[in-house]
């Protein structure tokens, strides 16, 4: 090949190159796009702004947050071509266990009144040991049984949130400490979210840990022969998912200052349809931290856009449940223009 021949083979690979956007670009114009729907639609139906109303955004914010620390946990799970359902649950389980270290000696229903009036660090520790021991539970049936993770985290899920109403005997556990109502109070939920999404970005895009993530989710078997111990990185998959839903049911707890056993419910949902919105594939391979937090950003938003222009729970909850099958559309037809 003559050197003239040889840059104008690299001109034209250079001229077929197509400039791509991040993919975090699209997400956030779609998120644009939907916040001036709502917006429009504000102004039309309430005679109100959406956008200008600081309180709506700030709870919008606060709400989203603690299923952001769940879909982090989640994300990381997809990304191995893997699920967990069982993070809802955890959240109740480790509401009402925290709450029960965290309640103020002069209560008088305390259920241990020896365990009373203590710093809020021991029910955070508490919540993220079970949520730890959860994850592990979960993560070593999936590696050494080989139960498909929809089966092992289903079964967890039933089983925690059994768990869940027979530690709290289906009643609120209340009369709980300012020092544990602080954990939950004002932006500290918010802060805890970014400061672990930031540290799981970084873990998944410039480490060994995820490499070896990304490589079981593309293909588990070349993963294996590269090298990877793959039960033993699931394991720690989703041990991380589990003390990640034991933090986000603490923090649950505070804001409500009350651990309930209905705490959590359908969280796992949410997080699954945020992370999915988020651009990452259920087929396992591709997904990113940075996508997720766009996804718990819009699900926020068309939730709280919808109580304000006045549609009903039940309408949201089908929106959400077509939502959820669109992205999963969406995302078949990504993989198919991929392997194409």
């Amino acid at each position: 090949m003559t050197m003239t021949t040889q840059l104008n083979t690299q001109s034209g690979i250079a001229g077929n190159r197509k400039f791509k956007l991040p993919p975090e670009v699209s997400i956030a114009l779609v998120l644009l796009g939907i916040i001036l729907v709502f917006e429009l639609l504000g102004w039309i139906i309430n005679d109100q702004s959406f956008i200008f109303n600081f309180d709506r955004i700030k709870i919008i914010i606060l709400q989203m947050s603690v299923i952001g620390i769940i879909a982090i946990g989640v994300n990381i799970i997809i990304i191995t071509g893997g699920i967990d359902l069982s993070s809802g649950s955890l959240v109740a389980v480790t509401a009402v266990v925290g709450a029960s270290i965290a309640q103020a000696s002069d209560f008088p229903m305390a259920l241990f009144p020896s365990l009373t009036d203590l710093p809020w660090i021991y029910p955070l520790l508490l919540g993220t040991l079970i949520g730890l021991i959860a994850g592990i539970i979960n993560g070593s049936l999936i590696a050494f049984t080989g139960i498909p993770p929809f089966i092992a985290t289903l079964g967890m899920m039933v089983a925690a949130r059994g768990f869940a109403k027979w530690y709290s005997g289906g009643m609120p556990v209340s009369g709980l400490t300012d020092s544990f109502a602080w954990l939950g109070s004002g932006a500290n939920p918010v802060f805890i979210f970014l400061i672990l999404a930031a540290v799981f970005h970084i873990l998944l895009r410039y480490t060994r840990f995820g490499k070896f993530t990304y490589a079981i989710g593309s293909n588990r078997q070349a993963a294996t022969v590269s090298g990877i111990n793959v039960n033993r990185h699931l394991i720690i998959i989703y041990t991380i998912a589990g003390v990640l839903s034991g933090i986000a049911g603490v923090l649950t707890a505070a804001r409500a200052v009350s651990g309930q056993s209905s705490m959590g419910n359908m969280y796992e949902l949410d997080a699954i349809a945020a992370v999915v919105i988020g651009g990452t594939s259920l087929q396992g391979g591709l997904g990113r931290i940075s996508g997720t937090v766009f996804g718990i950003l819009i699900l926020g938003v068309m939730m709280s856009g919808f109580t304000f222009i006045r549609i009903d729970s039940y309408y949201q909850e089908m929106v959400k449940g077509i939502i959820i099958v669109v992205a999963v559309v969406a995302d078949q037809y990504r993989n198919k223009k991929r392997r194409a």
